[in-house]
């Protein structure tokens, strides 16, 4: 039997074939519950690769194209070297602004930490400038020297070390996405395949009949195709419509500033996991049809 004859037995169907296979059964329900069950899992699955992408794009816009410089100096010198710092920053080329940051600023940035109440003036707290670069950027291993001669208390932070492991961590969570979707194909096909046998074994006397009465196996094993293969594309698009809704519900990531509320879909990309249930029906399909030959030449 050609992949091209199953494919278009698929589409066409065949009554009688069909009346090989039964309806119903511990087949059919597992069949049906273990796509719709994987389908909702891979649009978790997808979820997670996307989000992350966003995440870490998200994370690194906000800290691209700005550095801090952090002053730790005795009280008495603190000022003189801001003012030094700041004019540091005025000649170098590719600082388009710097601003040192106000008690106000620095309380909120401690807020989240400290709670709103933290008393700035009893505490050593460092200095801090904001830095925004242009598009070209600056020299960072100049400015440092620079740093050091005209304000010895000053450190520059560029932000690159927080960078680049968002980016690694991003990438790591995308192909751990992508690879348990997978994974969720992958076991989809072993459960459906197990469905397959235990279904071809329980008709074994209904094959034998057919065969009798001169049914070749590419017949009867399309049958047993085109049924799986319809269960496996129905229960995988009810598990998909579950998730989407699930998914829909979670928490915004603009409610709450959770890592894991931007856990979703972004504009397009709610129509991805649409393609989940085309892809249970074509692991269905080869499962299927590779253990119904199998079996069949084993009932020679």
């Amino acid at each position: 039997m050609s992949l091209r004859s199953d494919l278009m037995a698929l589409v066409r169907g065949d009554r009688g074939a069909d009346r090989v296979v039964p309806r119903s059964g511990q087949s059919a329900r597992l069949t049906f519950a273990t796509s719709a069950a994987m389908a909702f899992l891979a649009v978790f699955a997808m979820a997670l690769a996307m989000a992350s992408g966003r995440l870490a794009d998200r994370w690194s816009d906000a800290l691209a194209q700005s550095s801090t410089i952090r002053i730790s100096a005795p009280p008495a010198e603190m000022e003189a070297q801001t003012w030094a710092v700041l004019t540091v920053l005025e000649q170098t080329p590719g600082v388009e602004s710097a601003r040192a940051l106000s008690d106000e600023d620095q309380q909120a940035l401690l807020a989240p930490w400290f709670g709103p109440d933290l008393p700035l003036d009893d505490l050593p707290v460092p200095q801090l400038i904001e830095i925004t670069e242009t598009a070209d950027g600056y020299d960072a291993d100049g400015l440092r020297q620079r740093l050091a001669a005209e304000a010895p208390g000053a450190v520059l932070d560029d932000h690159d070390r927080w960078r680049r492991p968002l980016a690694e961590a991003a990438g790591r969570l995308r192909v751990l996405g992508w690879l348990a979707l997978v994974l969720i194909l992958g076991a989809t096909g072993a459960m459906v395949t197990l469905a397959a046998q235990s279904a071809l074994s329980a008709n074994e006397q209904v094959i034998r009949v057919l065969r009798l009465v001169g049914s070749r196996d590419s017949y009867i094993a399309r049958a047993f195709v085109r049924r799986f293969t319809i269960r496996a594309f129905t229960g995988a698009a009810l598990g998909v419509l579950i998730g989407l809704l699930a998914v829909a519900i979670l928490p915004s990531a603009r409610d709450t500033a959770a890592i894991l509320t931007g856990l979703s879909f972004s504009g397009a990309g709610w129509l991805w996991p649409l393609i989940i249930p085309p892809l249970a029906g074509a692991t269905a399909f080869a499962a299927t049809r590779i253990a119904a030959f199998r079996t069949l030449r084993g009932l020679q």
